[in-house]
């Protein structure tokens, strides 16, 4: 049998999101490649998956790849997870999927957990047009960067760390507006998930007195929306 790799998602938060797919496929590989084999090994037990593990993360991935593609033209089956999520989407898996490809080799995605698609939704702000930005450059280009997107008229995503929301929010003011309608979502599928809808202003009002813990997912609206948010709170609790 061919060898292939295998992109298989893992929950962000929520154990029951992982598909009964996703556990046979990593059942079956023959390697199973994690970003951080302590947090991965700790999901594999809960699921009884017994199969080698070895670390594919952004430091040693240039490095392993080309041992990892004689592998799978040998014939193996291979599967790439991340902490938590779809690999690739703000993780490592682009260059591994790209060398593959170049290589003739077949690559599967299988449907999975990704944080941004619920924040996004649970926004309110139009998601038929969409750009995700993941993490904004640190220091080198990163007002540039904002000042782009001041610009965008699709709907934007952005990755933060919850130390660095208020600075980010507003940064964002400063360059889309205070008025600009947004929303910041935190632990998506977790026990204290959480939305918090309003204008740029109103958010940074908000995170200025609620310092918050967890991932954060911040959503903008384009340019062009001039709808006048008032702020809401949404929490999602485990049943």
């Amino acid at each position: 049998m061919a060898g292939k790799l295998f992109i298989v998602p893992t929950p962000v938060g929520n154990l029951a999101d992982m598909s009964p797919r996703a556990i046979q496929t990593l059942k079956d590989a023959n390697l199973i490649l994690a970003e951080d084999t302590r947090t991965s090994g700790i999901l594999l037990k809960h699921f009884g998956i017994d199969r080698p593990l070895i670390s594919h993360h952004k430091y040693n991935e240039h490095d392993t790849a080309g041992d990892i593609i004689r592998r799978i033209e040998s014939g193996e089956q291979i599967a790439l997870i991340s902490d938590a999520g779809t690999p690739g989407i703000s993780d490592p898996g682009f260059l591994l999927s790209r060398e593959c490809r170049r290589a003739g080799i077949e690559v599967e995605t299988l449907p999975g957990p990704t944080a941004f698609v619920p924040a996004l939704v649970n926004s309110g702000l139009p998601c038929d047009r969409f750009t995700f930005e993941g993490f904004l450059p640190q220091k080198k280009g990163r007002n540039t960067r904002m000042q782009q997107l001041a610009m965008e008229e699709r709907t934007f995503i952005i990755y933060e760390s919850p130390l660095r929301l208020v600075k980010t929010l507003q940064q964002l003011a400063e360059v889309c507006g205070e008025n600009r309608p947004a929303s910041v979502s935190r632990e998506i599928s977790k026990l204290h998930n959480s939305t918090v809808n309003g204008s740029l202003l109103e958010l940074i009002l908000h995170f200025q007195q609620s310092i918050p813990k967890g991932e954060i997912v911040i959503v903008v609206a384009g340019k062009e929306d001039t709808s006048e948010p008032r702020i809401h709170r949404n929490k999602y609790k485990k049943e």
